[in-house]
């Protein structure tokens, strides 16, 4: 099991930001939502920190984050646990040092984004909430 910890970043106007995923790394050109694997002693709040700041270049607070929802994938031949949280508020502008480009996008508008399978599913969850 890869358990992989993911952020709904949340504007004002209640817009999503999603990143595109570099060429020459997994799944390149796919939009998804920031954040990443978990490191050896980290809690899964502490890893969507260090993976926001490390990928956007933004603090957050991890009582900012709100579990949201989550999905279970296959991944080859092992299965994909990809948790999503909800933030509203962070210090810093989004920057992105880790992906070729930032959307700001309206719930309904990611469904016509390529994005990876398990991103896919999380869509209607933030159309139902946001």
């Amino acid at each position: 099991m890869l358990t992989v910890v993911a952020a709904a970043l949340v504007n004002d106007e209640g817009h999503v930001l999603v990143q595109q995923r570099p060429p020459g790394g997994s799944m390149p050109g796919l939009w998804e939502f920031p954040g990443g694997k978990i490191e050896r002693g980290e809690t899964l709040k502490e890893a969507l920190v260090r993976e926001l700041r490390e990928e956007l270049g933004v603090t957050v607070e991890s009582s900012e984050l709100v579990p949201l929802t989550f999905v279970n994938e296959p991944l080859g031949d092992r299965q994909l646990l990809l948790l999503l949280y909800l933030c509203r508020r962070w210090q810093g502008d989004v920057e992105p040092r880790h992906a070729s480009a930032l959307q700001w996008l309206a719930p309904t508008t990611l469904h016509a984004l390529a994005m990876p399978p398990a991103d896919r599913p999380l869509i209607a969850v933030l159309e139902h909430y946001l």
